[in-house]
């Protein structure tokens, strides 16, 4: 049985990384099987392992990406209430991110970028592959700035730009890939059903990206999207300060273990390597400029 199991896997992983395409490894290993010369089981057994291996190798298109964001979009709306009592302050945050996203490097998405307000008080924000930014009532009552205000959308929007949450659902794939695998080829030795194990390994984008929500980005992701940020805060005229300032802020409220506590490096993390790439630009501080709207829209 061990050997068989490893020649199934051996047979998959091998085929599906030649130039062949997954599907004809897994045509082939039907019409392997139908002739005999390989048992019924064993050509099951490849044959969705090479399904499974591309499928976790297939690009996700634009529309793909916002589709999943939708759902992931929908998660965060079933445990959160959007705040409606005072559109101004959303209106506020959209023409921040729109100004941030305008002068990026990814200005268009399938269907643009928008931000909601969340009608709750800790302190958290919120992105999706599809352009959704969610932040909450909390996180803007702590920012002392539109510059600070800046910095936590485009943290945001760095994730998006970056793709932090399709390489995760990409990740995914590739783990249930090889679990299908190991668990097809242990079903053909058994005799198992073997769309019966499939069903069983197949998980949700929903169930992906609310384990991603819950768990955070790893702690290079979060760097690397503050690290952004400040790159698309300095192209929209923003002083990259203001997520220092952000950090800072944060650092005197955020509570460890629930919202930005739970899914972030700590703020002070955060600041040391901020502090870094802030030296790489060179913006006029003009900021000043903006406390006057900064303090209407909040207010």
């Amino acid at each position: 049985m061990k050997n068989k199991i490893t020649i199934i896997l051996l047979i998959s992983l091998f085929l599906a990384g030649t130039i062949l395409s997954c599907a004809v490894v897994s045509g082939a290993a039907q019409v392997a099987g139908a002739v005999g010369l390989v048992d019924k089981n064993t050509a099951n057994a490849v044959s969705v392992s090479a399904q499974a291996i591309g499928s976790a190798a297939e690009e996700i298109n634009p529309e793909q990406e916002y589709y999943i964001g939708r759902a992931v979009a929908a998660n965060i709306l079933a445990a959160y209430k959007l705040y409606v009592s005072n559109q101004k302050i959303t209106a506020y945050l959209n023409e921040i991110c729109a100004a941030i996203t305008l002068n990026s490097p990814r200005p268009e998405i399938y269907n643009g970028y928008h931000v909601a307000l969340l009608d709750n008080n800790e302190i958290n924000a919120f992105a999706t592959s599809g352009g959704h930014i969610f932040v909450t009532r909390g996180l803007v009552n702590a920012a002392k700035s539109e510059d600070a205000l800046a910095g936590v959308l485009a943290h945001e929007v760095a994730h998006i730009q970056l793709q932090h949450s399709i390489k995760a659902i990409k990740n995914s794939r590739i783990t249930q890939a090889l679990l299908v695998t190991g668990t097809s080829a242990v079903g053909a030795a058994s005799k198992m059903d073997v769309k019966q194990l499939t069903d069983v390994m197949n998980e949700s984008v929903g169930e992906i990206v609310q384990t991603m929500v819950n768990n955070g980005y790893s702690q290079t992701q979060e760097f690397e999207a503050d690290n952004k940020a400040m790159s698309l805060m300095a192209s929209a005229g923003y002083n990259p300060s203001g997520l220092i300032e952000m950090l800072k802020s944060l650092s005197s409220v955020q509570t460890t273990g629930s919202g930005f506590g739970k899914t972030h490096p700590s703020p002070a993390q955060r600041i040391s390597n901020a502090e870094l790439s802030v030296k790489l630009y060179n913006v006029k501080d003009v900021s000043a400029a903006r406390s006057a709207r900064f303090a209407f829209a909040t207010n």
